[in-house]
């Protein structure tokens, strides 16, 4: 099939859609997915008027993207104070850390479902001046509009697997037209550059991880304040951002060590909150006790474990938890962020599936800033190991202190002066170059 029977019928396929896009928008509201106060912006309906002047336009898959492209928006409004920043997602717990984490003169809208109508309205109100598309999302009405109608894009953090490299050489033109809505791609890694210019983006560069310059997630002094206090110098241990599958890992973890470690508290941060109902079930079954913040429970003296299954609360979580283990790494998903902890200065644990974060974990490990436990059955030991050692868990939080440092300054300057041209010709004043106490 020619790369223009692809386009035709995908377009037509979703055009004729509309009914069963609605039907599946439905399913996911009542799954908690959804924001029903906002579902038209879903539809390509905007909740509020575009801004006047300058509008540069970031869309962001989720939690991890949204975060890592903070320093970006505060540098660009900083540098231009004309400008406004459209920041759009398409999780409701991304939308709610954007509500939190947005500088003054940004804001957030759900990105539309990618049909031909919902895309062309959404353009049509927002109007950017210039389109900066985060990691490897690829929605193919939307970026065959954004080709269309011509204006500044650019594909930054991006990515492309190994795993989708292959399944994408088996569709050339199809992926190289709609690579083709950027006119310039900045990679990750020099593998993700290669892989990406062999599929046939224009212009590629590689400048590094935007997740290593991403600002440490925030703390509520209160709710931090409270949390400490009911803990009240108990031996605890994060399992953060768990997968279904990993939350037994936790419990297991938690069954070694307690007779061992007198009122030990493990915490399991669930990575998506709605699981902590099921989870403490199971929990339950085991015969263990756990309060579920989501209830506005504090842990109790009685608790055996702790369910942090609300959103936007890593940073207090991270600040308590001298050890942090990091989910999607024991199940096949290819891992979460590490970054965070480690910023936090944490002593970082995960399992031997981090294919997400292959090349920040690879340097993780070589800096001996974090370790990779093989198997879930070696888990307990580790933790156990760290809890008991305060010059291990700080010489793994000083390496890590080193390794980001290295990065961070670097990689949103690097980003900055590739994209200074694109910036100049949608009339945006470039921000000037950080100093550096801004790292």
């Amino acid at each position: 099939m020619t790369t223009g029977m692809l386009h035709t019928l995908y377009r037509g396929l979703t055009r004729i859609g509309g009914p069963a896009l609605r039907y599946y928008l439905y399913r996911r509201r009542l799954a908690g997915k959804e924001d029903p106060a906002r579902q038209g912006e879903r539809l390509g309906l905007p909740s509020r008027p575009r801004p006047e002047g300058p509008l540069v336009w970031f869309h962001a898959a989720s939690v991890g993207e949204s975060l890592s492209i903070l320093i970006l928006i505060e540098r660009l409004l900083d540098g231009d104070p004309r400008l406004r920043v459209l920041v759009t997602t398409g999780t409701v717990t991304s939308a709610a850390l954007m509500a939190e984490r947005l500088p003054p003169r940004a804001f957030h809208q759900y990105v539309p479902v990618d049909r031909p109508g919902y895309v062309e309205r959404f353009l049509d109100h927002w109007r950017p001046d210039l389109t900066l598309w985060v990691e490897s999302e690829i929605w193919p009405n939307m970026l065959w509009e954004i080709g269309r109608r011509q204006h500044g894009a650019a594909l930054i953090n991006a990515r492309m697997s190994e795993r989708s490299f292959r399944r994408w050489r088996w569709f050339p033109g199809f992926i190289r037209s709609l690579l083709g809505a950027f006119r310039l791609v900045l990679a990750q890694t020099g593998a993700d550059a290669e892989r990406l210019l062999q599929l046939g983006a224009p212009e590629v560069r590689s400048v590094g991880n935007l997740k290593f310059a991403a600002l440490p997630p925030p703390a509520d002094p209160a709710r931090l304040k409270e949390l400490s206090g009911a803990i009240a110098g108990r031996p605890v241990w994060l399992f953060a951002s768990s997968h279904p599958g990993e939350d037994e890992v936790a419990a297991e973890v938690h069954e070694a060590l307690a007779p061992h470690l007198p009122g030990l508290l493990t915490m399991i941060a669930p990575r998506h909150p709605a699981r902590g109902g099921a989870i403490q079930e199971m929990l339950r079954t085991r015969g263990l006790t756990a309060g579920r913040r989501s209830q506005g429970a504090l842990p109790a003296a009685t608790d055996d474990l702790y369910l942090a299954d609300t959103m936007g609360e890593m940073g207090v979580l991270y600040r308590l938890a001298p050890v942090v283990c990091v989910g999607g790494s024991f199940v096949p998903h290819g891992g979460q962020n590490p970054i965070e902890p480690v910023q936090l200065g944490c002593a970082v644990l995960f399992g031997p599936g981090m294919s997400n974060f292959a090349e920040i974990t690879a340097e993780l490990l070589a800096a001996g800033a974090a370790r990779e436990v093989a198997e879930r059955g070696l888990l307990a030991g580790a933790v156990d190991g760290l809890l008991r050692d305060a010059a291990a868990r700080q010489r793994l939080a000083d390496a890590g202190a080193e390794v980001l440092g290295r990065h961070c300054r670097k990689v949103a300057e690097e980003v900055f002066s590739v994209l200074r041209p694109l910036l100049l010709e949608a009339g945006i004043t470039p921000p000037p170059p950080s100093r550096p106490s801004d790292a």
